[in-house]
């Protein structure tokens, strides 16, 4: 398909990239939090704890997104992006005091990152319909490619910080951050963010339920899969990045360095794929050539692993970039195929399908990983994305 125009012809109000800015760092605050377990393995692994019960652990926050991802949209859906953004985000900063008070004793360090997840939720569908929102379709897959870095911010926050204040000074010292920068924007999001204009109801007509978009079609479910296929490469890598480099000899810290450098390359990454979809006039035509290539790295890794292979940092930066590529595009394709009135659930439903692939990436991986080792799990997670081709939907769907 040529390249559009119609993208650089239009005009986006100023506000729309305040609110763009405000669910950014919301999310990324969010996802700083949900992201530290799974770089707490080293020193976990280090006290004794088992490696499949370390994986369990780490996927608490994630078990806790995928128990509230829906009643949060349908919480959107109802009461508005701000409210919503700004109150889970005074909940995660309740959780972090939680996971700081109980940072000695496992256990309850698990259960208040599951409460962290839980809470952090909020912003995830919330973020995004204030992108659907504010943006026109003509340039929703920049805007929602920015709104998807992040994540991968988040993580690279995480990756940089966390390792290292473990290892020098303790869980707690990691914990500040995370604290500071949950509660600071919880004051900015209630005091910043304007719900995004919704379109008026024509006069003379009667309240009219809107039609449920996975009824009427199996568009929406197909994304949904495909989704939760192509999410396993992209948290066996945030999850077990850093513990396959150690075990290739690097130090916990240069790894932790190295894991944020991949994710903030793979940030940058998602602008450019939702700028290509803008362009190309299509998200599900990019989704499948991602998915191609997501098939190709984890393949790559899986040979470096085993050939001992140099130059790991390069192959594990390439892999994350693209393994994450894929988020921007169906986040926005389920947006814009479910409309206004159903984006919101929608949106809580794309994500609790991805959470709770990547709930299992934990403790599944890493079961994986103790029988097998990290070359052949990389290659069982390499086919994942090919299961994927033949589900991606051949046309776009949209309510625009």
């Amino acid at each position: 398909m040529p390249p559009t125009t119609a993208a650089a012809a239009t005009t986006v109000p100023r506000r729309a990239w305040t609110m763009l800015g405000l669910g950014v760092a919301a999310q990324a605050a969010g996802t700083l939090v949900v992201s530290a377990p799974a770089l707490l393995i080293p020193h976990l692994l280090a006290g004794g704890m088992p490696f499949a019960s370390a994986g369990l652990f780490a996927a608490a926050p994630t078990i806790g997104l995928v128990l509230t991802l829906i009643a949060w949209g349908a919480v959107t859906d109802r009461v508005g992006e701000r409210v919503v953004i700004a109150g889970g985000l005074a909940l995660t900063t309740l959780a972090v005091v939680a996971a700081w008070v109980s940072a000695g004793d496992p256990l309850l360090l698990g259960i208040a990152f599951l409460a962290a997840g839980m809470t952090s939720a909020s912003t995830n569908a919330a973020s995004g319909r204030v992108v659907v929102g504010w943006f026109p379709k003509e340039r929703r897959g920049l805007a929602m490619g920015i709104r998807q870095m992040s994540q991968p911010l988040g993580v690279t926050l995480a990756a940089v910080t966390v390792p290292v204040l473990t290892e020098t000074h303790g869980i707690r010292t990691a914990l500040v951050l995370p604290f500071v920068l949950c509660a600071v924007l919880t004051v900015l999001c209630a005091v910043g963010i304007t719900d995004p204009p919704r379109a008026p109801r024509p006069e003379g007509t009667t309240t009219v339920r809107a039609a449920n978009p996975y009824r009427t079609s199996g568009f929406l479910w197909r994304v949904h899969a495909v989704s939760v296929l192509l999410v396993v490469p992209q948290f066996t890598l945030s999850t077990y990045g850093l513990v396959w480099l150690v075990g290739l000899g690097w130090s916990t810290p240069t790894a932790g360095l190295l894991v944020g450098a991949s994710q903030f390359v793979g940030a940058v990454g998602r602008i450019l794929v939702g700028a290509w979809s803008d362009r190309a006039g299509s998200r599900v035509g990019p989704l499948r050539l991602v998915a191609v290539a997501a098939a190709v790295v984890m393949g790559v890794l899986a040979l470096v692993d085993v050939s001992h292979w140099g130059a790991a940092a390069v192959f594990l930066v390439v892999a994350t970039s693209v393994t994450v590529a894929d988020n921007g595009l169906a986040y926005t394709s389920v947006a814009e195929a479910a409309g206004p009135a159903w984006s919101g659930r929608a949106l809580g439903t794309q994500n609790t399908g991805q959470f709770l692939a990547a709930s299992a990436v934990g403790p599944g991986v890493g079961a994986l990983v103790g029988v097998l080792g990290f070359g052949a799990s990389f290659a069982i997670v390499a086919a994942l994305p090919l299961l994927a081709l033949p589900i991606v939907p051949h046309a776009d769907r949209s309510h625009d």
